[in-house]
């Protein structure tokens, strides 16, 4: 019948298909089967039933010429199983069956089934009609008699009208006229049974028929389960009969099964996996996985070493194009070449503490590229910065000359020039595809009969045309090809697009082929005049040139293809192709930068879990760490710390290898996936201290939405840069990044689990350590909208090595992972990054309990200067951190002076005692005169609390000054009330009323109000004993903390009042209580009711700076309970009314206490004041509560 290598691709379709579709006669063997020789000829059959069909609006008809190759070679499998049995069991079994036949039925009943079914399914020469169907039963093919051929295909043919997964394309093998017509189905019956008493197939199986049909039977729905276990069945054939012959004829060659036909069913389910693939293109959103190093311990530890500046580098990435158009916006002027950058630009980035610069697009692009952009509908678009023509830095960009002198101003900054290498592939235009057609992918025929190549020639070269695919403009399709004409030798090629097989092919591209060794080598040249070029190159997508990866998507070994449509046809196996690609091209790479470009820091953008092979063996020096993006944003916190433990206990080197972000030009913007607040500061803050290298994405750092597409001339959205958003940067993130080599490395770092009091771990806080040459750090961050408190006890397990090599495992206390040495008497000290304050703790409480932390919704906290004291014979650490109990100072030292008498003092000034009798005391209209003996025993409580303060301070400054501004800011607090009637303000005017009800709503009663106010007089220009200088009120407000003054500001508050809260007023009321002085004097005096007070504009103008400040303050954005919710930065309208009430009457005070001016001088300037507010309120009713109009609603007068 046939030899074991002799299996073809081929089975029966009835007369009835062929006559409606018009087959191709080439397509069919003499036998009538359809030969489907390769996975090209199944596309040509679907093409042309495809064809038939109304494929436009019923998709789901469409037939998959998978499908038919899958049946096809099931087909032949059972074909090939029952030769298998013929040579293992029964060399006659046919014969022998057909004999058996004719012993059930008669030979007329038998005669006319057979005919019946050549009619069905014709032979070549049959449906011809050179012959009839019983001459060709009287026939012979290749020495077998017709008669059993046609009996074992009718056979196999009614297994396969029987197999569920068949029943989409029953119009292939339909066997109706045969049931219809003769006795086939008892026929196949006579032949089931006979099968049944035959010995048993040598794959384990009780008959031939269980044999035949457990496929079936087993996965009645699923062709690729088919394929699998018939292929199984194959190898078990193989095994037995190989053990049955070594035990008996040991020199008798035993192999049944060719390995090709052992790959053709894995071949078979890559191209159905292909076409679910294509169908239609999903792209990459693949669920996050955990890394892990199980299988890594084999791979070879090959690092590349550092250079001393690359553990430093924080990187930033701008869009060449889209960054020289915003910076002419921003100047002014036309800024379009490399050397036009402003050196005001680079001072920034340094300022921000950014060492990198990562220039997108700076090489020159493809002209066929930027056609195809603007045929698509952008007009404006240049290439794609991925769609290289050629190595050469762009000539609208200023070419080398511009590079050049830019590259000599950032390195003259410290700032590294980085620029991308596209390795994978090239433009479909480039240089290459012109001139070496034979180094890329490419076949001579479209591997999809449906493509068209009729569209306009995007070559710019008279020797050649390309095209590509035609539904690529319609976006009806994404070819994987596209067509290269040669115009002088003719020939036609189709080449490749560049593809990952996560999405769309890049249709500006063309593939390289690497099994080629002329092109490895000629990329490794262009990459090493690039190295030279550039301190840090960036390889685009550098995970689609490891061997493994590129094996699965260009030539997969049989089984692991499916990701790139038509590929699975040309399958290799794993011997052939380590063959033409021996060692890992990037090994080649790594190593001939080493030798010839050693200054040059190689970062590759590599996912599918090849982090630590890219670093760890490979030897890149950095590499693109996905998770940490991914991860934290989608708030996959256990995957992600379960990630880090992976790497320590494996090799902590890979953590000090990554490159960390919150966003890549592929993605979308940083505000998009993680907010403008608390999650985006904490992950960021997280991204400034974890090991490896921060890397900021364009216009993250000013808060931009707008992704930058790769073909981007310039910006698409109006934006301006988010100054809440820089200076929260400001504050939390570039101090940080200026201390980069205190986070960079490993050798120190220590992963914390965080127990809560339950005694289990919140797998939601990230809290880890690390140092520096004796600096230390600690960072918390807690990435969920939940409030949590606990300890962190215990570090994760890291793998320690010496000189190289493992040492073995080490788990950290607390204590011991920070470099603490605990005794009873030695204090650790540390600073809050954020908040500016100060801690103590007991060094023996840390090593016993650990570190505590109370955290809110993605709190985050970092905390440095650790320093350990030993305490005095005095006790005065002891003392101070009982005092303290945890809370925080802006300087322990100082605060080692709050256990002295100015506690005292002050509590005498605002006791609720005092309050009540200073409260009595202010005017009405019952009262119109301050009893000044009250008064004068207040003054000296205060000058004693003065004194205090003063000797606590070393101060030289005059305390009776300051106490005599404070007795005439209290006497003009008590006589507000009556401020309409001291200065005679006239009833009918709006805006005194306003005033006058404003002061009113604060101070006619006492109570809580009075509280804060006091409070505010006793302790706002306590920062007058330390400096002359303007800066005063910033030392008010940090002794507040320092010496512990809220503890007992907040203890003279009424039980009803909001203690923190009002303390938080306090602190906003002393930082702010010049606010005032932002309007400009008068020039001269004038006259009541000759003037309105200010020019709204000017008000507007103040007011806005004001509002500025207040987003600045910590304080101040508490108070206003400042939070952003769905993309929206929202306030307290409330606490925004009270706030501005406080800060007119407070400026009040200030003026009739201190102020010398005339009666109409002074109203004139309390019209002045309450303007700014006014504007204030007016612009909080217009805003909805929202920060940004807010905003908006002040700046838009000042741009008029």
């Amino acid at each position: 019948m046939r030899s074991k290598n002799d299996i073809w691709m081929e089975f029966h379709i009835s007369r009835q298909m062929r006559d409606r579709y018009q087959f191709d006669l080439s397509l069919f063997a003499t036998n009538g089967k359809v030969i489907l020789a390769n996975f090209h000829a199944t596309r040509l059959v679907a093409h042309r039933i495809n064809s038939k069909l109304d494929i436009l609006n019923f998709p789901e008809k469409a037939i998959k010429a998978s499908e038919i190759n899958a049946m096809g070679l099931i087909d032949e499998l059972l074909h090939f199983l029952i030769h298998l049995y013929r040579q293992q069991i029964h060399p006659n079994i046919i014969e022998d069956t057909a004999a058996w036949v004719e012993n059930h039925l008669e030979p007329e009943e038998i005669q006319k089934i057979l005919l019946e079914f050549i009619r069905e399914f014709p032979p070549i020469e049959v449906y011809q009609r050179d012959i009839t169907p019983e001459e060709y039963l009287k026939g012979q093919t290749n020495g077998v008699p017709n008669r059993y051929l046609t009996i074992e295909e009718m056979f196999i043919l009614s297994l396969e009208n029987n197999n569920p997964a068949f029943s989409q394309h029953l119009e292939f093998i339909d066997d109706s006229s045969l049931k219809k017509n003769t006795r086939y189905l008892d026929m196949i019956k006579v032949m089931s049974d006979y099968f049944d008493t035959q010995p048993p197939p040598l794959t384990g199986h009780r008959t031939l028929m269980e044999l035949l049909t457990e496929s079936n039977r087993l996965h009645p729905h699923s062709l690729t389960d088919q394929l699998e276990t018939l292929r199984k069945h194959l190898v078990k054939a193989q095994d037995n009969w190989t053990n049955k012959i070594s035990a008996e004829t040991p020199d008798q060659e035993s192999d049944l099964v060719s390995p090709d036909l052992l790959y053709r069913p894995l071949s078979a389910i890559d191209f159905i996996k292909e076409e679910e693939t294509r169908t239609p293109f999903l792209g990459a959103n693949a669920p996050t996985q955990t890394q892990s190093y199980g299988d890594a311990e084999e791979e070879p530890e090959q690092y590349s070493p550092d250079l001393d500046w690359m553990p430093r580098l924080v990187m930033i990435a701008k869009n060449s194009y889209v960054w020289l158009d915003q910076l002419s916006k921003k100047y002014g002027r036309q800024i379009s070449r490399l050397d036009h950058i402003p050196d005001e630009e680079l001072d920034i980035l340094v300022g921000q503490g950014i060492t990198g610069l990562w220039l997108i697009g700076l090489w020159e692009r493809s002209i066929a590229s930027k056609k195809i952009k603007q045929l698509c509908g952008n007009p404006d678009a240049v290439a794609s910065a991925y769609s290289l023509k050629r190595y050469e830095i762009a000539h609208d960009l200023g070419g080398d000359e511009a590079y050049n002198l830019l590259k000599n101003k950032a390195e003259n900054r410290g700032i590294q020039l980085a620029g991308d290498m596209v390795p994978n592939h090239i433009a479909i235009d480039s240089d290459w595809v012109a001139q070496y057609p034979d180094r890329f992918i490419s076949t001579d025929t479209p591997p999809f009969p449906s493509y068209s190549f009729e569209g306009p020639d995007l070559s710019d070269d008279s020797r050649f045309q390309i095209r590509i695919e035609d539904k690529y403009y319609t976006r009806r399709d994404a070819s994987v090809v596209f067509e290269r004409i040669d115009n002088e030798t003719g020939q036609v090629l189709y080449i490749y697009h560049g593809n990952d097989g996560t999405g769309m092919p890049w249709n500006d591209t063309a593939q390289l082929d690497y099994l080629k060794k002329n092109t490895r080598d000629a990329v490794i040249e262009t990459i090493l005049d690039a190295a030279r070029r550039f301190s840090i190159i960036r390889f685009d997508a550098a995970m689609t040139l490891a061997k493994k990866h590129y094996q699965r998507l260009w030539y997969p070994h049989p089984g692991s293809g499916g990701d790139i449509p038509s590929r699975s046809e040309f399958g290799m196996t794993r011997e052939k192709f380590d063959n033409d690609m021996p060692i890992e091209f990037w090994r080649e790479v790594v190593d001939r930068v080493a030798k010839e470009a050693p200054d040059t820091l190689l970062l590759a953008e590599a996912f599918w879990l090849m982090e630590g092979y890219f670093v760890r063996t490979l030897g890149m020096h950095r590499v693109y760490n996905s998770a940490f993006m991914n991860m934290l944003r989608n708030e996959e916190n256990e995957k992600y710390r379960q990630t880090i433990k992976n790497i320590l206990e494996f090799d902590p080197e890979i953590l000090k290898r990554h490159v960390n972000f919150m966003s890549n030009p592929d993605e979308e913007t940083a505000v998009s996936q993680f907010g403008k607040d608390e999650k985006y500061f904490g992950v960021c803050m997280m991204m400034a201290t974890m090991p490896g290298l921060p890397m900021f994405g364009h216009g993250q750092i000013e808060g931009f939405k707008e992704k930058y597409g790769m073909e981007y001339r310039r910006s698409y959205y109006d934006e301006s840069p988010d100054e809440y958003l820089l200076r929260r940067h400001e504050e939390a993130i570039f101090p940080l990044l200026r201390k980069r080599e205190l986070f960079a490395d490993v050798k120190n770092f220590r992963l914390y689990d965080f127990f809560t009091s339950d005694g289990k771990v919140n797998q939601n806080v990230f809290v880890y350590s690390n140092s520096h040459k004796g600096d230390r750090s600690l960072a918390i961050y807690h990435n969920k909208a939940a409030e949590t408190r606990g300890w962190a006890r215990i570090s994760a397990r890291y793998l320690v090595k010496e000189s190289g090599e493992s040492r073995g495992y080490e788990q950290n206390s607390f204590v011991r992972g920070m470099n603490i040495h605990p005794a009873e008497n030695r204090y650790v000290i540390y600073k809050d990054h954020i908040a500016g304050l100060e801690y103590i703790r007991r060094s023996v409480d840390l090593a016993e309990n650990g570190f505590f932390a109370e955290l809110g919704a993605y709190s985050y906290q970092i905390f440095l200067e650790f320093r350990e004291e030993l305490d005095n014979a005095e006790g005065r650490y002891a003392r101070l951190t009982d005092y303290l109990n945890g809370r925080g100072v802006y300087s322990v030292d100082r605060a080692l002076t709050a256990l002295r008498p100015i506690h005292p003092s002050l509590n005498r000034l605002i006791s609720d005692e005092w309050r009540q009798k200073l409260t009595a005391l202010r005017l009405s209209n019952k009262r119109r005169k301050l009893c000044q003996k009250t008064i004068k025993k207040v003054g000296k409580n205060h000058l004693q609390a003065l004194v205090s303060a003063k000797d606590l301070l070393e101060s030289k400054q005059d305390e009776l000054l300051i106490n005599n501004e404070y007795v005439r800011r209290l006497r003009a607090a008590l006589r507000l009330p009556l401020f309409n009637v001291r200065y005679r303000v006239p009833a009918g005017s709006k805006k005194y009323r306003s005033i006058m009800k404003t002061i009113n709503s604060l101070l006619a009663k006492p109570g809580g109000n009075w509280a804060i106010l006091l409070s505010w007089l006793a302790t706002h220009n306590l920062g007058k004993l330390a400096t002359k200088k303007s800066d005063y009120v910033m030392h008010s407000r940090s002794l507040i903390d320092d010496w512990s003054l809220g503890s007992i500001i907040e203890a003279s508050f009424p039980k009803s009042s909001d203690n923190s809260h009002d303390l938080g007023l306090i602190k906003i009321l002393i930082s702010f209580q010049n606010w005032f002085k932002k309007i400009p004097r008068r020039s001269a005096k004038s006259r009541m009711g000759k003037r309105s007070g200010l020019p709204k504009n000017l008000a507007k103008k103040i007011a806005y700076r004001l509002t500025t400040e207040f987003l600045r303050d910590a304080d101040a954005r508490r108070f206003l309970n400042v939070n952003r919710y769905k993309e929206t930065l929202w306030f307290d309208s409330d606490e925004f009314d009270r706030l501005t009430d406080w800060l007119l009457v407070v400026s009040l005070i200030d003026l009739t206490g201190l102020s010398k001016a005339s009666r109409g001088d002074v109203i004139d300037r309390a019209i002045d004041r309450y303007d700014v507010i006014y504007q204030l309120r007016a612009a909080k009713k217009k805003s909805g509560y929202q920060v940004e109009i807010l905003l908006e609603k002040l700046k838009k007068s000042i741009r008029k």
